[in-house]
């Protein structure tokens, strides 16, 4: 299947949500992965502060940690979309999404703590199942149990399909999708 290109501009432009209001996306580039890799710390702070490390240990597991996970994605997931979120000028996440063959993967979106639990994982969830409806095309994604976006990913509609004890891989089978023409008949 073809790279989704530039839709991202289009669809976030034209969502009509408050949370996404202001909101951009646009492919990441070298310059970013010092935000990237301060993305990632903040979203392991809690287990971080569980260790007992000094704060020069945490840096420097979570520098390796994301070195690992960065090349792995862009090893393992060609032809992703590795999306940098900002609002104007300034980063706040990132959504790293896949589309091929009927099935498209969810690999990450993260968001800074400030933009976390105002609506924006939603409206995004929103956004990417309503792609996916369109194309015909079944989400994967691997979450870890006791992650808060377990209620998300169940309130639109994924199920476990296989849990290893550390991440639980979801899947969310696509539904049908019914085009109203403007004379307001389905098409």
């Amino acid at each position: 299947m073809a790279r989704p290109g530039n839709w991202w501009g289009m669809a976030m432009a034209s969502f009509a949500h408050d949370a996404l209001k202001g909101v951009m996306a646009r492919p990441m580039v070298p310059g970013d992965l010092e935000f990237l890799q301060g993305l990632y710390a903040s979203t392991r702070a809690a287990e971080m502060a569980a260790t007992g490390w000094t704060e020069a240990q945490c840096r420097q597991f979570l520098d390796g940690q994301f070195e690992l996970q960065h090349h792995y994605y862009q090893a393992h997931h060609a032809g992703a979309d590795f999306l940098l979120l900002s609002r104007g000028a300034q980063p706040i996440g990132r959504l790293y999404w896949r589309e091929r063959d009927d099935t498209a993967s969810l690999i990450d979106v993260s968001l800074l703590p400030a933009e976390r639990g105002r609506g924006i994982g939603s409206a995004l969830m929103h956004l990417l199942v309503q792609r996916a409806d369109e194309r015909g095309l079944a989400i994967e994604l691997h979450v870890e149990p006791d992650n808060p976006a377990l209620r998300l990913y169940r309130r639109f509609g994924f199920d476990v399909a296989k849990d290893n004890g550390v991440y639980a891989r979801m899947r969310r089978e696509p539904e049908a999708f019914t085009v109203v023409s403007s004379e307001g008949c389905i098409a």
